[in-house]
């Protein structure tokens, strides 16, 4: 079955067909690195990290770049707050970006999201965009004004066609500002010319920084090609960042430019806008302390279709951890069962059949999910159902253990290969040495002090545990324990 997308371009799902056969080309714009990443950055991230692993899984063989903008204004005002009398702006500059960057990739291997093939900065593409700005001057699509070079939006008779507006639509809302020399309101900016003490670049006449929308045309051509598969990105950078980019590298190659055009919606917290005066800006550092799992953020945004909007609340968080545990309790479970007895193939040639059919109905649902415009909701739903079917044979009198192991096995390990596709922790934990001799000290003093019936003592070391990431279950069998 074809994987089916929804292109913003045409604003329908059409069915995706790869510039080269087996092959994608992918390019995400990726963040501004001049803050710590909220849980919506992660969101962005994640979408298309399982995006990938989706083509991967289906055999495709992905090419996947992700920018990093490294010079920009938010940049270059962080860098003058912090600034003392003598410092070098420049340098304070690169040293903003440096850090965020370096934070950025933390939050993202904490995560446990995977890095794209390709990660350009765009300060190390300045030859490129500038290549392409003369171009356009030469070919009437530019020009100079004031130090600033402008695309001239006019002279683009396809502008608009992302974003689905009239040029008539645009113009109610456009204005120049001051300091600006456009001719024509609409118009809008590839390079711009620096302040004495700010970084900039020389070509000739050319002297100064990029705007914002060139230097993705620059690195998804320099690394994909003039025309690619798939551009991605939030929705809120439809207009005018990727309308801009469509623009400026059509007019630039006089061809197309990307075929598909995935937007990921946006998040909200409770209701509202994410936004530090408002006191709910949430950071990935933030989340990852309070909640320690980052399958619970992923499972969250999981549960909603990629292109949706999502409301991060405490009780779609609550679902979501809720949805992370009855995985782990099943995982126990059948891990427990598969210790007991040994592991033996099912001789049974309608049990064969049965375990079989049952294989294939998960995978067939999953994969049925994920090739209609990458529905995790209803893929996570499949693994749901091949949860509670594992349950029902771990609770099944009909089946001798041997036989119920038989079954089990292959269902955990397809669960757990869902799940990597999926971006989910399903694979067994490294628990270190220390960690294992630790919790194992503290349920020792635990059950010592149940002996003592002081049980306001055993409630304490259980909390302690859970703080720690610890979730211990009392059994008919003794005390068990696993990670979060």
């Amino acid at each position: 079955m074809p994987i089916h997308i929804y292109n913003s371009l045409s604003r329908k799902k059409e069915e995706f067909a790869p510039i080269k056969k087996n092959n994608v080309k992918m390019y995400v714009c990726g963040p501004t690195v001049y803050d710590e990443s909220h849980i919506g950055h992660a969101r962005g991230a994640f979408v298309f990290d399982v995006i990938k692993n989706y083509f991967e899984y289906r055999g495709f063989k992905v090419k996947y770049v992700r920018n990093i903008t490294d010079i920009d204004d938010k940049i270059i005002d962080k860098a003058r707050k912090t600034a003392k009398p003598g410092d070098d702006l420049k340098g304070l500059v690169k040293e903003v970006a440096d850090k965020y960057l370096e934070k950025y990739k933390e939050d993202m291997k904490a995560l446990g999201i995977g890095m794209p093939d390709i990660e350009p900065k765009a300060t190390e593409h300045i030859k490129e965009m500038l290549a392409m700005i003369k171009k356009l001057i030469k070919k009437g699509y530019a020009y100079e004004a004031g130090g600033d070079v402008y695309f001239r939006v006019r002279n683009f008779e396809d502008y608009g066609k992302l974003s689905h507006q009239s040029i008539q639509m645009m113009e109610s809302g456009a204005r120049v500002q001051p300091d600006e020399h456009k001719e024509d309101p609409l118009d809008f900016a590839l390079w711009k010319r620096s302040k004495e003490d700010e970084p900039s670049w020389k070509s000739g006449s050319i002297e100064g920084r990029p705007g914002w929308h060139i230097e993705c045309s620059a690195m998804s051509t320099k690394h994909l090609g003039g025309v690619f598969d798939i551009h991605g990105g939030g929705i809120d950078l439809i207009f005018p960042h990727h309308e801009n980019e469509v623009a400026q590298s059509e007019a630039c190659s006089e061809k197309g430019f990307a075929n598909y055009w995935m937007h990921n919606g946006l998040l909200s917290v409770n209701g509202q806008k994410m936004a530090k005066s408002l006191g709910n800006y949430v950071t990935i550092s933030d989340f990852l302390a309070k909640y320690k799992d980052p399958d619970i953020l992923k499972i969250f945004f999981l549960s909603t279709h990629y292109g949706s909007p999502v409301d991060f609340t405490e009780e779609n968080i609550t679902a979501a951890k809720a949805a992370k545990e009855r995985f782990n309790i099943f995982f126990d479970k059948a891990e427990e069962m598969a210790s007991k007895a040994i592991s033996i193939p099912l001789r049974n040639e309608k049990m064969q059949k049965e375990l079989s059919a049952m294989l294939d109905g998960v995978k067939e649902e999953f994969q049925k999910a994920m090739d209609d415009d990458f529905n995790t909701a209803l893929a996570m739903a499949a693994l749901f159902d091949a949860v509670k079917k594992g349950n029902s044979i771990i609770d099944s009198k009909k089946f001798y253990m041997e036989e119920k192991i038989a079954y089990l096995k292959p269902l955990v390990g397809l669960l757990r290969e869902l799940g990597d596709v999926l971006g989910l922790g399903f694979s067994q934990q490294d628990i270190s040495p220390e960690l294992e001799e630790a919790v194992k000290q503290k349920l020792k003093e635990r059950d010592e002090a149940r002996k003592n019936k002081d049980y306001e003592l055993a409630d304490k070391i259980r909390k302690e545990l859970h703080d720690q990431g610890v979730v211990i279950e009392d059994t008919g069998t003794g005390t068990k324990w696993r990670l979060k």
